[in-house]
């Protein structure tokens, strides 16, 4: 059997491993890659096999950095079936479209700029986002299935964000079956909404995120407070805004459900909260329907919801005229709106309206990778580009990690020690290299684990190990 890193290996982003066997070959995860100036140019060079001679895929959860190359896979001739949970499933029919929306309009906005005779294609269209999505299949947790002969499945909760993932494989190869374990995005334990991630006990290989292997969230309480600061302090005192650059799926839920439970304990005065993100209405939708995930905490918060009590002034909008005009309000607003990282959808025309503000603030709720406009603002970039426009930076930029839906390093290294016995070989991914690395320095010190922390295109055969092979 063959493993080889295709994606997320020393960077956060672009999630993609192919596992390889006798007679068979499946993919799990196919993500796009986000941040940097070369990212447009990776998501297009063709894939390193035969999307053809994939037999399947397996999902860790809807995230576009793990998903958003599904419709190009299919656009390129893979046939088979993609496994996910089945809320992750419904997340899909949301995201994928919008992912193919954007890649058209992205096409044609080129286009228009350089003044092409012969425009270039988008990434995938519409269409293939549609025909993708027919191959997607909805697997329970904790039910195990067989997507081919020689191959055991069982999705079990990640606590990441909703639908989200760890997938323990089974791969039976001349009479020998061998077990990987692939931990996908590990939510962070004890934190309202979701429910933590499952314990696993045992497996051979352990495939392991590192987004936060280097650095420990600061304390929730005291990273509530300082929510509740910056949301009095920017809009009641100094009358300004609070722009919350939020992932659509899982980021925006969780800051709403904050800002409705310290507004019903009376910790917040009511402020007047703005989802701008048509793909974070939907997702909410979503969220809503499958209450089942939540923890108990959050299915009481969820009927307080549904009877309408004790809420912030809430409103979501759906059109580019709503959108535009949530830019005329001077003060007063928490405007929640997508991309996360500032690199696309409707925040970089609020930022452009309230970063030269010095009332206003900027509220960053998750990681922010390398390259990304969002990473340039916490680093403290004074001026930056928007749509060509040389903006100054004088709003408040605020980064309350404390709320990421990612595990820190305590957090992982307490799931890793789940197992009963140390896994025959571990790969440390989906960190950049200082995480990744002081990650799997971590284990090997407190566990004697052996770690490898694997690097782009690195393929490596079970059970003899054999680096370099491609």
């Amino acid at each position: 059997m063959r493993l080889s890193f295709l994606g997320a290996a020393r960077e956060v982003t672009g999630s993609c491993f192919l596992v390889e066997a006798h007679n068979l070959r499946f993919l799990v995860d196919c993500g796009m890659v986000q941040g940097g100036r070369t990212a447009a140019a990776r998501n297009r060079e063709p894939f390193p096999f035969d999307p053809a001679s994939i037999d399947f895929v397996l999902l860790t959860h809807a995230h576009i950095d793990h998903s958003g190359l599904l419709p190009k896979l299919t656009r390129a001739g893979f046939k088979g079936p993609i496994h996910a949970t089945p809320a992750t499933v419904d997340l899909l029919g949301v995201m994928l479209p919008d992912s193919a929306h954007i890649q058209e309009s992205d096409a044609q906005r080129e286009a228009r700029r350089f003044k092409q005779k012969t425009v270039v294609p988008p990434l995938y269209t519409l269409q293939d986002a549609h025909e993708c999505l027919q191959q997607v299949r909805g697997i329970a947790y904790d039910r195990e299935f067989a997507p081919r002969v020689g191959v055991r499945v069982r999705f079990r909760d990640a606590g990441h964000i909703l639908g989200s993932a760890i997938i323990e494989v089974w791969v039976t190869e001349y009479g020998h079956t061998t077990k990987i374990v692939f931990s996908g995005d590990l939510g962070q334990p004890g934190r309202p909404i979701l429910r933590d991630p499952t314990p696993i006990e045992d497996t051979d290989i352990l495939v392991i995120e590192s987004t936060y292997g280097d650095r420990l969230h600061k304390d929730f309480l005291a990273t509530e407070e300082d929510m509740v600061r910056i949301v009095e302090e920017t809009l009641f005192e100094r009358g300004g805004n609070v722009i919350v650059p939020a992932f659509a799926v899982g980021r925006t839920q969780e800051v709403l459900y904050h800002l409705h439970r310290l507004t019903r304990e009376g910790r917040l005065r009511q402020p007047k909260v703005f989802v701008d993100s048509p793909m974070a209405t939907e997702a909410t939708r979503i969220t809503r329907e499958h209450l089942e995930l939540f923890d108990e905490q959050a299915k009481q918060l969820a009927g307080w919801h549904a009877r309408g009590e004790d809420l912030p002034y809430l409103h979501f909008t759906g059109s580019a005229e709503e959108s535009m005009a949530l830019n005329r309000i001077r003060s007063g607003a928490i405007i929640i709106s997508a991309s996360g990282m500032c690199d696309a959808g409707r925040i970089r025309h609020h930022l452009r309206h309230n970063l030269p503000r010095r009332e206003c603030s900027v509220l960053f709720s998750g990681f922010q990778a390398q390259g990304t406009l969002g990473r340039r603002l916490i680093e403290g970039a004074e001026r930056v580009r928007i749509f060509g426009e040389d903006i100054p930076v004088r709003a408040a930029i605020h980064s309350v990690d404390g709320l990421s839906a990612h595990a820190d390093q305590k957090a992982l290294l307490d799931w890793a020690r789940g197992f009963t016995q140390a896994p025959a070989q571990t790969f440390v991914v989906h960190g950049e290299s200082s995480a990744a690395q002081a990650f799997a320095e971590l284990l090997q010190q407190q566990l004697g684990w052996q770690v490898v922390v694997p690097e782009q295109g690195h393929a490596l055969r079970w059970p003899d190990f054999l680096a370099g092979e491609r």
